[in-house]
Order: C-alpha cells, then structure tokens, then sequence
C-alpha cells in the first residue's frame, strides 16, 4: 500500500461554507469572520495570530482543525522564561557522552578517529525534537502547530520565532537551516496580557476572537452539552451574555468566556437542574468565575436581577 492510500481522504475546504460545516462537524461553530481568516490561512499557507479573551475559543480552533484535517496537533505551551532549546530542539547529551566514550578507548584526541567520533555525536539521531522542529518535520499531510500563549514568553522568544513564522525553517548550528517538508498550519493564540512585536504580526494573519453573540453561544452550548433541556441551555446562554453586558458588567473583573458558559451547563445537568434559580446560580459562581472578587460579587440578589426577564 502506497503512502497516499495510507492518507486520510482530504477534507473539503474549496470554500468558506465548506470549512465552516468541517468545523462545525467537529463541534466548533465559528462565525464568517473567524472562518474566512482560518481559510485565508490555509490558503496562502500563513501563520495566523488569534488574540482575545480568555475562554473564547482560541485553543479549542486548533483541536478542531487538527481533527478535521487528520493533522497531528503539537502544542508549545509559552510562559515567562521559556527557552529556545525547549521549543526547538536539544541535544541528547547523556547519549552523546556514552558514544564518545565508546569511540575514545584506545584512540589517541589527536588521531583523526578521535575527531570523527566528536562529529558523530552531532547527528540526528541525537537530537531531541521540540514542538517546532517536531512540526517543521512531520511527513504528510502534516501538523498543526499550536503557539499557546505567546505574549507570555518574553521578547527575545519572539524574536527567535520570526525565522518559523516567516519562512517555516528553523537554523540549527550543527546541522544548518531545517525547513518544512509539508508546511505546518501555524496558530499563535494570545490573551492581550501585552502587546506583542510588530515583525510577529507581520508574519502572521490576525484575527480578534471576541464573545460569541447569543445564539452562537447557544448553538455551541447545545452542542457540546446535548444533555441540556433546551430551557436550561438558552438559560445558561441568556445569563452569561447579560453578565458580559452594561450594567451588570461592571460588576465583575473578568467576564466568563464561552469555555465557562460550557462548563456551567455540564455542572447543572450533574446538578440535575432544570430551570436556573438565584441559589443555583450562586451555589455554582466557582464555575463561572476564576476570581474570589467575582464569585462574592454574584450574591443573591444579583443572581435575581440577572434572572429577572427585565434583564434582557
């Protein structure tokens, strides 16, 4: 059997309708805009840069489009001080070690034996692949690289990124430059924690992923939680979109994003819950809220006020 009968039949990405109903098949409803960046990005085969709120979808776009492609999703989770060797590569220092020692015995350093054996050691099959090369040499169809988190690495990590997002090819001073077989479908997600170098967003297509509208948001709650009566999950969606609104939003630190609004609903139907109550929804805040401000802030008597019909 060749290679290409191996292959998972090719996804139907001929048009933005088309990859809305893949995603949408894989139980993530984007909206036009989202959509059209994403098949831009497949298209003109370009990095694409999703910033936004926490909870809004960002992460959960890559595990989609991993699935709908048949694409394995390597993910390289960012965070203050992270280092090039712990994106890239590294090399497999202990096995190195061992293969010197192997190749010394009896071998004088100066001989030519002795300086063929160091350059063996900086071969491939020593190297330890990161997230990046790991994508850069995935054979076909190829990966989905997930950057999580960017604007938490610092500047120096950004600028060691530009080579990748710019022409998928990473420089390996033992090697030299590695470039990508099959060009890896690049997401960089960031929750705006600060702003980012503009030569990253050069590279990169951009979209802003902002809260869904109501009925998106109901749509994506009665998807991912079909257990949900069809009050309770237009309930869920109703309360969490007037906690987000004025005035009731300033209220809060941070507004709950649609993972939370997700979460709730599984929580209620293990609660059994039918029909949302001003106890429920105080007994439940934890989920919908990750700060101690907020969940104290949803008493009560909130809790009636954003029930109430008048609410709306």
């Amino acid at each position: 059997m060749t290679d290409a009968a191996r292959l998972p039949p090719a996804p139907d990405l001929s048009s933005i309708d088309a990859l809305e109903r893949g995603l949408a098949s894989r139980g993530y409803l984007a909206d036009r805009r989202l959509a059209t960046a994403v098949f831009l990005a497949l298209k003109l085969q370009r990095p694409l840069l999703l910033e936004g709120e926490p909870g809004v979808g960002k992460t959960e776009l890559a595990k989609a489009l991993s699935g709908l492609l048949g694409r394995q999703l390597l993910r390289l989770q960012c965070y203050d001080g992270l280092e090039q060797r712990e994106a890239l590569y590294e090399w497999n220092y202990a096995a190195q070690l061992l293969h010197l020692r192997a190749s010394e015995a009896g071998v004088n350093a100066k001989d030519e034996g002795a300086r063929d054996a160091e350059a063996e050691v900086y071969q491939p099959r020593y190297l330890i692949q990161r997230p990046l090369l790991q994508a850069l040499q995935s054979p076909a169809p190829g990966a989905v690289l997930l950057i999580d988190e960017v604007d938490r690495a610092d500047e120096p990590f950004e600028a060691f990124l530009l080579e990748y997002l710019g022409e998928y090819q990473v420089s390996i001073p033992e090697l030299g430059t590695v470039r990508a077989a099959v060009p890896p479908v690049t997401l960089l997600t960031s929750n705006r924690t600060r702003d980012l170098n503009d030569a990253v967003k050069r590279r990169c297509l951009y979209h802003w992923l902002d809260y869904p509208e109501r009925e998106r948001e109901l749509a994506i709650v009665r998807a991912q939680v079909p257990q949900a009566g069809e009050a309770l999950s237009a309930q869920v969606a109703d309360f969490v979109q007037r906690v987000r609104a004025q005035p009731f939003a300033n209220a809060f630190q941070r507004a709950p994003g649609i993972a939370e609004s997700v979460e709730w609903a599984r929580a209620l139907v293990a609660l059994d819950t039918v029909v949302l109550d001003p106890e429920v929804v105080v007994d439940t805040a934890g989920i919908l809220f990750k700060q101690r401000d907020d969940v104290a802030a949803l008493n009560h008597q909130l809790a009636t006020e954003l029930l109430a019909p008048e609410a709306a």
